[in-house]
């Protein structure tokens, strides 16, 4: 148990707005346990010890992120450099290709800064939906496109699959087409290979002990935000800054990551795991990436922590109290609203944590706190921060879907329609008589994303949050496959997962006669219902039909029913 004088210096060195409520003594318990174990040095020695749960062998290969800000350094001459001779090469716009820790800081890029005069414009293509690849094409296009497959692995279905379409496109009228390509991988990968094979312009290796989603301050990050404009000197300086403020000679009660991570962890153990960002305008892309860091980092073992972005009414407090509230904001915007919604919920007892940032750069900062203190909740919630159990298996369904394989495990998990209104009404209502307090929505959308889907979907997630009252997330697929997908099956069993698929008007086959981009979708969207339903977890699967747009407006009205 610890003592007053303990929990009085936590409270003295928390953060400005920070609230912790019931869980503060704990927090300074852990704390002050972390300061006697010497925890940051163990963190920074890489001593597996830390984390219990993981495998010791693998560890040290899973904190190369930790020295990033340091050793990006000598990296920054030749990323700024080949930034500068794509910008002379005067292509219109730069088209990464990726999926979850290979794109998602890059899509905070090119949100939060826009485009940049006198720089391409950076776009991402993380769907493998019909109509989000035929957007992505276009007709004189090519040519002035730099296509960025990005890839850990070297083998992800989706930007390889993407990456034929448009190579294929490309090679039509060009027998140079490996100069509108640039490959971003672990070094040997298969992707080496063929960036390799095929003349690609580039080819960039990323350091292979640093696991993608805490990849941010690598080569998928940077490359793509400097051949955007973005000044990546400057972030990864505020990223050394707080690497330094995060070092073993502070005191964990200082100490930016730890104080998070504790904060995170303890709140996560009393019920308080459902953290929910709200922010001011210019930083609304940040808790995208950092949902997949937290989602695929603590779900599994049957806890985790739901990172809950985007939502309406986020101060609202839930049944079963179980929000915690993080709130980031940019010196200068207008948050007026944010700060009488944070007032609000700090009366009804919610935990805030406030962040306040000076400077679009200081995103370098954030991204290394929450990799720190996400990592730091490993030992609280007794898991491997570092291991994503449960991804293959949905991918594994998925692939068999695609092929046809009698093994799939079972009869695909079947679909009600929106224009049979009868049996849809019979099948939501039902679905929706098995939320419990403390359940979370997932509304799992394998549609092409589009700002009027967009409005769709909000106004769904909205109705059904207010009938509901329990929080809610939402995410395309098969985007979120790589994000949250790990703590949908992994994480704690108190999901109701909503699955909206279209029949799309166009197909776009893939090169060569190998499928579709429509089939994966349809294999994705199946392997991904096949792996919920392994894990007994409460899933209704809707089918749209054509106009998906008209469909979400038909099932939202029956909410409001």
């Amino acid at each position: 148990m610890v003592d007053a004088a303990s929990t009085e210096a936590v409270r003295s060195h928390l953060p400005e707005g920070w609230t912790l409520g019931e869980a503060e003594p704990a927090v300074a318990a852990r704390l002050a346990g972390w300061d006697a174990n010497d925890a940051a040095g163990s963190i920074w020695r890489k001593d597996p010890t830390f984390w219990p749960a993981a495998d010791p062998r693998e560890v040290p290969d899973r904190l190369g992120w930790l020295r990033l800000p340091e050793s990006m350094g000598a990296r920054l001459e030749e990323i700024t450099a080949f930034a500068k001779e794509v910008r002379a090469s005067h292509f219109a716009r730069i088209l990464l290709l990726g999926m979850g820790g290979s794109s998602l800081a890059s899509s905070v890029f090119a949100l939060t800064w826009g485009r940049v005069p006198g720089y391409p414009e950076l776009e991402i293509l993380d769907s493998t939906h019909p109509a989000a690849v035929r957007r992505a094409t276009r007709e004189e296009p090519e040519r002035q496109t730099l296509f960025l497959v990005s890839s850990k692995s070297g083998t992800t279905l989706e930007p390889n699959s993407l990456f034929e379409h448009f190579w294929a496109r490309l090679s039509e009228h060009s027998s140079s087409a490996g100069e509108n390509f640039v490959a971003i991988t672990d070094p040997g990968t298969p992707l080496s290979t063929l960036a390799t094979s095929h003349g690609f312009r580039r080819l960039f290796s990323s350091p292979p002990d640093v696991g993608g989603r805490y990849s941010a301050l690598t080569e998928f990050g940077l490359i793509p935000a400097a051949l955007a404009g973005i000044d990546v000197r400057r972030v990864v300086q505020r990223a050394r800054e707080m690497a330094e403020e995060s070092s073993p000679a502070v005191t964990a009660s200082r100490n930016p990551g730890l104080l998070l991570g504790a904060a995170l962890g303890e709140l996560a153990r009393r019920g308080r795991n459902k953290v929910t960002f709200v922010t001011s305008p210019a930083l609304s892309a940040f808790p995208a990436w950092a949902e997949q860091l937290i989602a695929e980092s603590t779900g599994k073992r049957g806890t985790g922590i739901v990172p809950v972005a985007g939502e309406v009414a986020p101060f609202e407090p839930t049944n079963s109290g179980d929000r915690v509230l993080v709130a980031l904001c940019l010196r200068g915007e207008d948050a007026s609203g944010l700060e009488a919604g944070l007032a609000k919920a700090t009366a009804a007892g919610i935990p805030v944590l406030r962040f306040s940032l000076d400077e679009l750069d200081d995103l370098g900062a954030e991204f290394f706190r929450w990799e720190l203190a996400v990592a730091a909740t490993g030992p609280i919630l007794g898991i491997d921060p570092f291991d994503q159990p449960d991804v293959e298996r949905a991918k594994e369904f998925a692939r068999r879907a695609m092929t046809r394989d009698p093994r799939g495990g079972g009869p695909e998990v079947p679909l009600v329609r929106v224009d049979q209104p009868a049996e849809l009404l019979s099948a939501f209502t039902g679905w929706l008589d098995l939320a419990n307090v403390g359940d979370y929505l997932a509304i799992q959308a394998f549609l092409a994303p589009s700002e009027d889907l967009d409005r769709e979907l909000l106004a769904l997630r909205s109705a059904l949050r207010r009938k509901l009252r329990i929080s809610s997330t939402l995410g395309y697929g098969p985007r979120f496959l790589h994000s949250t997908g790990q703590l949908h099956k992994g994480g704690p069993p108190t999901g109701l997962f909503l699955q909206l698929v279209d029949e799309p008007r166009q197909e776009v086959e893939l090169p060569g006669g190998a499928g579709s981009f429509g089939g994966i979708l349809r294999a994705q969207a199946a392997g991904d219902a096949e792996a919920l339903r392994e894990k007994h977890r409460r899933l209704l699967r809707v089918q749209l039909g054509q106009d998906a747009a008209a469909g979400l407006r038909a099932l939202t009205a029956d909410v409001a029913a």
